[in-house]
């Protein structure tokens, strides 16, 4: 069948053992496995964002948590999330009271339930309103 063609057998033999040596390589080169190189969870950055004595405005952050770390006092409201914020404009005093928690709020039964019936103490956030002028006129002497 070679002679009727007139290709040479050698050539034949040839291509035979190229067609079986070609083989395709990855398209990407494979690298090996990397260390950890960043955090995974991005930090949350709970605690005091404001330090005893500072002067705050009105709804502004003074503490974060995820637990009842620190209680609400004068002047300051607590976040469904647990944030303590600023109700009115004035100076933060952080003290360290005798804690009478209303043991019907969730947040309570969760972070202190196994206290109940026990004296402890908690830090507590309290905001000073700033002086108020003193124009003040009784009605009488209207």
């Amino acid at each position: 069948m070679n002679n009727l063609l007139n290709i040479p057998q050698n050539i034949l033999q040839n291509t035979k053992s190229l067609l079986v040596n070609i083989t395709r390589n990855a398209s990407k080169k494979q690298s090996g496995s990397t260390r950890n190189t960043h955090p995974k969870v991005k930090p949350k950055h709970r605690g005091w964002k404001v330090q005893d004595g500072c002067t705050v405005t009105a709804g502004t952050l003074l503490a974060t948590q995820r637990h009842l770390r620190f209680h609400p006092g004068l002047n300051v409201g607590l976040g469904r999330n647990g944030t303590l914020f600023a109700i009115i404009p004035g100076k933060v005093v952080i003290t360290c009271e005798k804690t009478d928690p209303n043991w019907d709020h969730t947040w309570v039964q969760r972070c202190h339930g196994h206290r109940k019936g026990v004296e402890f103490y908690k830090k507590y956030f309290n905001v000073l309103p700033e002086k108020q002028h003193q124009r003040f006129q009784l009605v009488n002497l209207v």
